[in-house]
């Protein structure tokens, strides 16, 4: 994989012959470095409780909420038959609990307290998988906030 073909510079719309170039190029171990992050959230080896597809919804649906519909839909696309759930009007009763934590610490992270946490406890998702929970939409923070940036850096925010 090239520097210009990481999820973030593609997403971006930032090409190897935009005035940006340069700057991105001088910052490669930065978007090389998130793209292993992003491979480590989404694709770990040790998925816990939650595959590859439904963690590729929920980036999408994270994605989605944060207005990133290119960025959504790229993840959607592995998300196979859990793409639905990327949808953030869609609920799920076996994945309710997930969604309904996964959409708070996205959209309202100031306001997740202890009983959110415990509430996944108490329908059986372990402590090692609610870190996981957050380490993907803290990664998706993360892409979605520099995707922006990029965008605003070149004059093509929308």
């Amino acid at each position: 994989m090239t520097l210009f073909e990481t999820t973030i510079l593609k997403k971006s719309g930032l090409t190897p012959d935009s005035g940006l170039a340069s700057a991105a190029s001088s910052r490669a171990n930065i978007f090389n470095m998130s793209q292993a992050a992003e491979q480590a959230v989404l694709r770990p080896e040790d998925c816990g409780a939650f595959g590859h597809d439904l963690r590729a919804a929920l980036a999408a649906r994270v994605a989605r909420q944060a207005g990133e519909d290119a960025l959504a839909d790229h993840y959607a696309s592995a998300a196979g038959d859990k793409a639905g759930l990327a949808d953030p009007g869609v609920s799920d009763a076996d994945q309710g609990h997930i969604l309904t934590f996964v959409d708070k610490v996205a959209n309202q992270t100031r306001d997740v307290a202890a009983e959110d946490i415990s509430g996944l406890q108490a329908a059986g998702v372990s402590d090692a998988d609610v870190v996981r929970l957050c380490e993907l939409v803290a990664f998706l923070a993360y892409q979605t906030r520099v995707i922006a940036g990029l965008r605003l850096m070149q004059g093509t925010a929308g």
